[in-house]
This record gives structure tokens, sequence and C-alpha cells, in this order.
């Protein structure tokens, strides 16, 4: 019988992999912090926290064939670890946490293939990559899904309600049942589902032994299985509702309803892999193809003991992590320049002749919000037609911090969007929106203003905000929202006409509250 080889590595390699490590914890602290702050304040992220448990015990099943292995460290993971380390110092720069986070992972991957090299790092690739489920979505991006998400549920949610044969109406995401009205709010879109729900189908994936295709649509098949179990859960609440009274959608049995959804979508994925381990060439029970192969037990008396010689990839990784934690410390000492502005309480009330007076929005929403400051007044003409003026600055956009744009938000509040165009009035670009709810209509113009630009198009504020963070050390800005409604005696041109009035005697005023 042949001995088998066991590979262990010398204290000079373990020495190198832990400076390596510390490196980069102390250079990546700040991606690292902002994730944990994510997971503890966003319930759809606390899975994060044992993500890299579940990551690291997977690893350690692997740990006999890993001895096993010859390693034959590559020089090609100090370069995904230099790629990684240019994108990371430019989140870094630019405060864009998710490129710090990603660029963590690609380190992860780096160092596993400095050690390991190509054969042998698949033993851990899909440890390290399951990590990418606990790295959250930017916020701007969170906050779009959520709404869509949100609407998507209410409708689904409606139909099953209809089902049951109860008369309900639907305003955007308000349910009314008449006596009762529910809101499916941004904690009900099914996000927390979706992530959670994700990473155990990724999970399940990699203990189910099947063909590449099934495990693929294991993985994805989560995403319908989320919004409409979700949309199960709504829906059957507002039966409960209906039946017995509010209590049913409030406190306890609110969050215990989830619960039992989330248990019924992993329910639902456990019948799903039965049903694909019966289908297909490589079909057997579920029991056999499903869970962690053991690795065989090694009798270390009756095994050849070999020593892994030092790796020289390793040994350059760690001077480009040092050098990371170099740029870092002088990155931190970079303080973003804010510049001075008059505060919008000092707005004018009187803008040629149109008279205005503002209003306040509740605490609640503001500190949603995160902005700095904002103004939200109400200006009238001499005719008595009247245009809602809303702006909202944020004297730094760091940290995902960010205006939430109006085609997100109006959904919410149980407006139906008719029309959306994008246009200018003179050099003003604009998003131009018509929304109704019952008989009204509404004529909704916004635009973002940031660091003497404007754009109608958020993803070209992102990229110059981006550029601006990175080349100006600035970050702020605000968006700009005007709002008519259409009189039952007026045709939509004319609110068009009236906002293009206004917003081009507004627009000359603005630079003195957001700053060029």
């Amino acid at each position: 019988m042949d001995k088998k080889t066991i590979w262990r590595m010398n204290w000079q390699s373990w020495l190198w992999l832990f400076i390596a490590l510390t490196l980069m914890t102390v250079a990546f602290w700040g991606g690292i912090d902002e994730l944990i702050v994510r997971w503890d304040k966003q319930e759809e992220y606390s899975h994060g926290y044992m993500l890299p448990f579940i990551a690291l015990y997977f690893i350690w099943q692997k740990r006999n064939n890993i001895i096993q292995s010859e390693f034959s460290p590559s020089w090609w993971g100090l370069g995904l670890i230099f790629i990684a380390l240019i994108i990371f110092v430019i989140g870094e720069v630019s405060a864009l946490y998710i490129l710090t986070q990603y660029a963590l992972i690609a380190v992860f991957l780096g160092l596993a293939l400095t050690i390991m090299g190509w054969p042998s790092v698949k033993l851990v690739l899909v440890p390290i990559l399951l990590l990418i489920f606990a790295i959250p979505l930017p916020y701007f991006l969170e906050a779009s899904l959520s709404a869509n998400l949100q609407l998507l549920s209410s409708k689904l949610g409606v139909s099953f309600i209809r089902w049951c044969q109860i008369p309900v109406y639907l305003e955007g995401n308000v349910i009314d049942l008449g006596i009762y009205k529910l809101q499916v709010v941004e904690a009900c879109s099914g996000l927390r589902y979706l992530f959670p729900l994700l990473s155990l189908g990724f999970i399940c994936a990699y203990l189910f032994d099947v063909a590449f295709w099934k495990r693929l649509l294991l993985v994805l098949s989560t995403i319908p299985i989320t919004i409409l179990m979700n949309s199960f859960r709504i829906g059957m609440i507002g039966v409960l509702v209906d039946n017995w009274g509010i209590e049913m959608a409030e406190g306890f049995l609110h969050d215990f309803e989830g619960w039992i959804v989330f248990m019924a979508c992993f329910g639902v994925l456990f019948i799903e892999m039965a049903l694909l381990s019966r289908i297909g060439q490589d079909k057997k029970p579920l029991f056999e193809i499903f869970g962690l192969s053991q690795s065989s037990t090694i009798d270390l008396h009756g095994s050849t003991l070999k020593q892994r010689p030092l790796s020289y990839p390793l040994i350059a990784s760690v001077v480009a992590l040092a050098a990371a934690v170099v740029i870092v410390s002088s990155i931190e000492k970079r303080a973003e320049i804010i510049p001075s502005r008059t505060l919008f309480p000092e707005f004018p009330t009187q803008i040629g002749n149109w008279h205005g007076e503002q209003t306040a929005m509740e605490e609640t929403v503001t500190k949603y919000l995160g902005l700095t400051d904002y103004i939200l007044a109400d200006y009238k003409n001499g005719k008595t037609q009247s245009v809602n003026f809303y702006a909202a600055y944020y004297e730094s956009q760091r940290k995902g911090v960010s205006p939430h744009s109006p085609r997100v938000c109006i959904p919410g509040g149980g407006w139906q969007i008719a029309e959306i165009t994008r246009t200018q009035i003179g050099d003003l670009p604009i998003n131009r929106i018509v929304i109704k709810k019952e008989d009204n209509t509404q004529l909704v113009y916004y635009w973002f203003q940031q660091r003497g630009r404007q754009f109608a198009n958020e993803y070209f504020m992102k990229w110059y905000l981006f550029k601006d963070a990175l080349l100006l050390n600035r970050t702020d800005g605000a968006l700009v929202r005007i709002t008519t409604a259409v009189g039952s005696n007026e045709n939509i041109a004319d609110a068009d006409n009236r906002l293009k009035a206004f917003a081009q005697q507004v627009s000359p005023i603005l630079p003195k509250f957001i700053p060029n």
C-alpha cells in the first residue's frame, strides 16, 4: 500500500501569513467596520455575521485534502492582490465602501493563490466566494430595489386577498381593506428574506453534489421564491386583519409570521432539491448527494511528512499590503473639503411674482434621509397657482448617504407614475414625471445639482461624484424637485409652462445654497 504524503508549512510561512492577514486587517479596517455597522443596523444583512464562520468551517472540513495537496505558489496571486489594492485605494479615496469590501475578498483569494497555487486553490474557492453574500448593496441600489419589491409584493399580495373573496383596494403600496389600511413599508419589501435566502441557496448548492446547472438553478430560484412567499405573507396578513383586526399586523405576531415565511422559503428550497435530485443522468436519493464530503482519515504514522517550501509570492504580498497600510494612513489625514454656503432657512420667500412659505418635515424623516439641510416650501403666484419646491443638500455623500431619487419615493405615497421623460429647460437637464392618484394629476420636475453641474441622469451623477471625490476631495450636492398639481380646468401643457417658468427663476438662486 502506497504511503500518503502529508505536507506541512514551516514556522516562517505561518509567520508571513500572520503578518499578511494583520496588515490586511489594518488596511481594510474602514471597510470591515462599515460591514459590521450594516450587519448590525439592517436586518436583511444580519446573516453576514455567520458567513465568515461558515466559510472557515467549510475550509476546515477540507483540511485532510489540503494537507495532502502539493502546493505550487502562484505569482498570479500577487497580480490579483495588486489589482485588488488599486480598487481598494480608489474605494478609500472616494469612500465607496463596496469597492473596498469586494477588494478585501479579492485579496483573500490572492493570498490563497500565493500559498496554494491554481490546482489546490479550488479547495477553498467556494468558501471564499461565499463571503460575497456578506457584502451589502450600495444604498441607492438597495433603495431602488426595495421600492420595486414593495410595489410588486403589494400587487401580488392584493391578488391573494381578492382570491379569498375580500374586497380590497391598492393605492401604491397602501392596501385599503375599508376599515383598516395596511402600508407595505420598506421592511416588508422582501429584502429581509432575499439576501439571507440567496446566501442559504449558495450554501445548499455547494453541498448539493449534482450537475452545475442544477446548482445554478437552485441559487437563482431563491429570488422568485422570496418574492412569492413574501407576497403570500402580505396577503395572509391582509386576510387575518380583515377577520380579526389590526393586531394581526403588529408586534410579536407580525415578526412571528416573518419567521414562519422564511422557514417556508427554506422548505420550498428543500423540496426543489429533492425534485432536482430525481431528474437527469445523475439522479440519486437526496440524502446521498447532499452534505459535506468527509475527508478520509489520515494515519500520520503511516504517512510521509514533507515540509512546504517558503512562498516568495506570499512575501511579496506582505510588501504590497504594507504599502496599502501606508497609503490608508495618508488618506485618513486628508480631510474632505466642505464648502461654505448659505443655509436654506435664508432662502428668499419672494422669487419674481412667486411668494413662498416654508414648512418642516418630521424629524424621523430627515434622520432617515440623512440630509444636512433642506427646504420644503409652497410658492404661489398672483393667479393662486401653486408650486411645491424641495431641495435636499448633503455636505458629504460618503458612506453611501445620498439623495433619494423621486422615482423611488413617489410610488410609496400611493402615486402611480403615468409618464416619465428626460428633457431640457435651456441648459438645465430635468426628469419630467406625470403622476396620478385617483382623479388627481401632478407634474414633477427634478434634477441633481452637484458641485456646479446639473444632472438628470442618476448614473452620470454617481460617476461625477466618484470622480470629484477622487480628484477634488468633495462629495457635496443636492436633489432639487418642483411639483405642481394639474387643475381641473387645466391641461398638462399649462402645468409644464408653470414649472418651466419657476425653474428658470429659481435656478440662478441655487448656487448660493448649493455651492459650485
